[in-house]
Formats: structure tokens, C-alpha cells, sequence
């Protein structure tokens, strides 16, 4: 059994000999000074922030639909996915799951009385979930590790996967140091147990838990693999030239599991939205596309399901198979020929009443 300060040091040692890590901190392939694109700025959103227009939450209760009926279950084809809201999902892949950036709090902040709150509950409870093969923790953001569902999963004695550095967040959280695998980009590792294969792979964006810790620790894109299945899950990321040669060395995907919410222009270069979501889809290489990170927290300026309808909207136009599974309902995509809209049913909309951020190539 490592003991906790054994593993520091080993993760220290890895740390300083990761390409990307350079005076105290990692680093982008693409240079990215700011999260924030040069010209613009906290003060110049402000105004946006303050009046806009755009409906940022749901005016009514989202349908919400319980999967534990469905997870009793085998799929059919091998893989199945469960969205559990934002980033949070179960995925099921030949015979073996993985729950991605967990979030059950009812905020996302340092402090449970403010900061983000949820649209919805969760469509199940954590002692509700099936024997889990393994835990993924894309990077540090409060929206992706969330400190009281990571000690809630600690007793579930599961191993945590999770890009270089963070594994001091879980271990302070309670994840014990042999349970936890930390991987520098196209790193890989077969978890032994459950034979499942993890791949860290760039991503474009920051970490940091408070103005004092920016990118100590490191952000990834992921790839998952069984034994017929692969999938492609982005955490957070812009667009970045890194994605073309994901889909070259690692593709193709089964399944392609992108963010498209959270976006703005002023944050272009480390969130996708949707137009970008669809580059980065080619970039990829293709496969069946299932938008995360939205319609569960107030983290951007634009409609809370704008991300939704933008996607929908270009994708049937470029003939990408596109789902939109209702929280908590558990999909095979194979079995999928059609979106569903659920969000029309909280309160119809259409694009022509929210504008759209532009698009931005790599």
C-alpha cells in the first residue's frame, strides 16, 4: 500500500518531467496566456451579465427519468450511456462502467451557500448507482472534481483515473493513493481488475480550485477503450489543432462525448460550444456525438438550452448522428436514429430568437 507521502513524491518527480510543465506550471500545446481572449475581459461581460436577455435557466422542471430498471439490465450492443447532467455520465462499455467527472452537489463553489446551482436534481443518488469499474476526473474544476461527491465515492473503493497533478485533490479527499492512476497526455494505462484502457490526450484549457493555484495541475481530453468499444470523452477544451491528431493516432470513435455549453466569445479559446463542437467532430474523425457540460448549471451568458438547439440545428444539416438522451435515461447509441428534443417541452424555442456565437477555427 503507497503511503501518501510516497505517492507526493513520485508525483512530484512526474510532474517536473512532463513536457508541459515549465516555471511552476503546465502549459498548452497552443500558447494561451489568459482564459480569456486578448481584448476582452471580466468588466467588458459585465454588461451582458448584468441585462441580457437570454433565458439562462429553464423556466420549467426538466423531465428527469430514473435508469436503474434499464442498468439491471446487458445492453445489446455493448455500449450505453446514462447522462447524469453537465459532464456526468455513466458509461457502459463492453460489460465494464465508468462514471465521468462526477457532480452531485446542488452548487458548484468552494462554499455550498453560493456559486452555480443546479437546474435539476440528479436523477439518482450515488447509492443508487451500479458496481462501478472506475471513476474519470477530467481536471480540477469545481464542475468536473466536486469535493463532497468524491468523498462520497471514496467508500465505494474504486479506482479514480485522472490527468497528472490532480491526484493530490482526490488523496485530500479521501481516494487512498493506491486507488488513484494519474496520466500525462498520450499517457496510457489498462486498469488490471476490469482490463478497461485509459488514453490522457490533449485538451486546450486551464485548471485551478483558486486565484492562488492556476494550472498546477493538468487538464486532458480521454479516450476509453474495451474490447470492441472505444470512446472519446473532451472534459473542457477549445478548439486546438491537437484534436486532428487524437482522431489520427487514436480513432475512430464509437462514441464522441463533447462539451458544448458554457460557451462565449470572450472564452473561445478554452470552451467549444456547439459550432466548435462540430469541427472538433470532424477533427476527430466522426462517430455518434453526445453533447455534455450544459443544462445543468449557469455558467455562460447564452440560453440555458441554446447549446441544444444550436447543435441540433447544423449537425442534421452536415448528416452527423446526434443524442440528446433525457437525464437519466440510459441509451444505446447504435439504437438511435433520431435527436431528441426534450428541452422543447420546458419551453419551445427557436434560433432565430438567440443569436449564436461565431464559430473559430483552430
Amino acid at each position: 500500500m503507497a503511503s501518501s507521502s510516497h505517492s507526493r513524491g513520485l508525483r512530484t518527480e512526474r510532474i517536473v518531467a512532463s513536457p508541459r510543465y515549465r516555471d511552476g506550471r503546465f502549459h498548452n500545446t497552443e500558447q494561451l496566456d489568459s482564459p480569456m481572449r486578448k481584448g476582452t475581459s471580466v468588466l467588458s461581460t459585465m454588461p451582458e451579465f448584468l441585462f441580457g436577455g437570454a433565458a439562462r435557466r429553464p423556466p420549467g422542471q426538466l423531465p428527469i427519468e430514473s435508469p436503474r430498471d434499464t442498468w439491471l439490465r446487458p445492453s445489446d450492443s455493448g455500449l450505453r450511456v446514462t447522462w447524469l447532467g453537465h459532464s456526468t455520465v455513466l458509461v457502459e462499455i463492453d460489460g465494464r462502467r465508468v462514471l465521468t467527472d462526477p457532480v452531485w452537489a446542488d452548487r458548484i463553489s468552494p462554499f455550498p451557500f453560493v456559486g452555480p446551482r443546479r437546474f435539476h436534481a440528479t436523477p439518482i443518488s450515488i447509492d443508487e448507482l451500479p458496481p462501478l469499474d472506475a471513476v474519470l476526473v477530467s481536471h480540477d474544476h469545481y464542475d468536473h472534481l466536486d469535493a463532497p461527491t468524491v468523498r462520497d465515492l471514496a467508500r465505494l473503493d474504486v479506482p479514480f483515473v485522472t490527468s497528472l497533478g490532480v491526484g493530490s485533490r482526490l488523496e485530500a479527499l479521501g481516494i487512498a493513493p493506491e486507488h488513484i492512476v494519474e496520466l500525462d497526455w498520450w499517457e496510457e494505462t489498462t486498469l488490471p481488475k476490469s482490463g478497461l484502457g485509459f488514453t490522457a490526450t490533449p485538451s486546450r484549457h486551464f485548471s485551478g480550485r483558486s486565484p492562488f493555484d492556476r494550472n498546477r495541475t493538468l487538464w486532458s481530453s480521454w479516450i476509453l477503450t474495451g474490447e470492441k468499444h472505444r470512446v472519446f470523452f473532451s472534459g473542457d477544451t477549445g478548439l486546438t489543432t491537437e484534436l486532428a491528431t487524437i482522431g489520427e493516432r487514436k480513432g475512430p470513435f464509437d462514441l464522441v462525448m463533447l462539451e458544448v455549453g458554457a460557451f462565449h466569445e470572450a472564452w473561445g479559446d478554452i470552451h467549444l460550444g456547439p459550432d466548435n463542437a462540430l469541427i472538433a467532430h470532424r477533427m476527430l474523425g466522426g462517430g455518434t456525438l453526445l453533447p455534455v457540460h450544459w443544462g445543468t448549471f449557469d455558467l455562460a451568458l447564452h440560453g440555458w438550452d441554446e447549446p441544444a438547439e444550436t447543435l441540433v440545428s447544423r449537425a442534421e444539416a452536415l448528416g452527423i448522428h446526434v443524442i440528446t438522451p433525457r437525464l437519466g435515461r440510459a441509451v444505446e447509441p447504435v439504437q438511435l436514429d433520431r435527436v431528441d428534443p426534450w428541452w422543447r417541452e420546458v419551453a419551445p424555442a427557436t434560433l432565430e430568437e438567440r443569436p449564436v456565437a461565431p464559430a473559430r477555427s483552430a
